[in-house]
């Protein structure tokens, strides 16, 4: 299922991909780090973490505005989401 889609997300993203990140290439997003402007890699990070719109909206919010520049990888972005969760609205 789906949680959230492109028209949806609340922040301007970059959508062009560099190879060899470029999805079309490879396949699918970095897996290593997120890159939290660039929206290839952002939306499938929230639909595979998020079960519902607000869910979705929440973490996009706190990827973009709240998360500390050092953490970037996908599990750390992941473990970082979920330790504060609770602490943002």
């Amino acid at each position: 299922m789906t949680a959230i889609h492109q028209h949806q997300l609340q922040f301007n993203y970059s959508w062009t991909a560099l190879r060899p990140d470029d999805p079309r290439v490879t396949g699918e997003p970095d897996n290593a780090e997120l890159n939290r402007h660039e929206g290839y890699e952002v939306l499938p990070f929230l639909n595979r973490i998020c079960s519902n719109l607000a869910q979705a909206l929440k973490a996009e919010r706190m990827i973009r505005q709240h998360l500390p520049g050092n953490i970037r990888s996908r599990a750390n972005v992941l473990s970082w989401l979920q330790a504060n969760w609770s602490a943002y609205a």
